[in-house]
């Protein structure tokens, strides 16, 4: 999966990321208040693998929008271009991996259902700049140890459903 990328988007994600982090910050970081960002966040990130799969197609949908709107604002507010960006993918999901990557998309809708507006609003700046953020090179270098965890947690579950392992 090829993604085009440009540093104007990066731009429009960072400043979403401002826009959570900035209220969170200045209302006494209780870690509660960032859960609903932070776990948008992870989806985002986490699509980013699924390149075969309707996750991965709509992060590249979200990074070419974001990108697309970023350049857009660039070219028209100070006349130069939005400047490509080189992209780099965290990594494989195995089988297992893939089912908690599910699983876990699952709770978000669940968790998007019960959410009040603000929550909402919170999850899908959080998938957004997830989506973004989540194939820059600097950043998947931060997240490397990810998709391993990923993978392990769901080969773990599958042994632990097969009676191989013990609580």
């Amino acid at each position: 999966m090829t993604i085009a990328l440009s540093f104007a988007g990066v731009g429009v994600a960072l400043l979403i990321l401002w826009a959570n982090i900035r209220p969170w910050w200045n209302s006494g970081r209780d870690p509660k208040a960032l859960a609903p960002y932070g776990s948008g966040f992870l989806l985002g990130v986490l699509s980013t693998m699924c390149v075969g799969g309707l996750l991965g197609w709509g992060a590249a949908g979200i990074a070419g929008l974001i990108t697309s709107g970023g350049d857009t604002v660039v070219s028209a507010t100070v006349g130069t271009d939005g400047t490509s960006m080189a992209t780099a993918r965290l990594g494989a999901l195995t089988g297992p991996g893939g089912i908690m990557v599910a699983a876990y998309f699952g709770g978000m809708c669940l968790a998007w259902k019960g959410a009040k507006k603000d929550g909402k609003r919170r999850m899908a700046g959080g998938l957004v700049t997830g989506a973004v953020l989540g194939i820059l090179p600097g950043v998947v270098l931060l997240l490397g140890w990810l998709p391993d965890t990923v993978n392990e947690a769901g080969a773990y579950a599958k042994a632990f459903f097969e009676g191989q392992v013990r609580l």
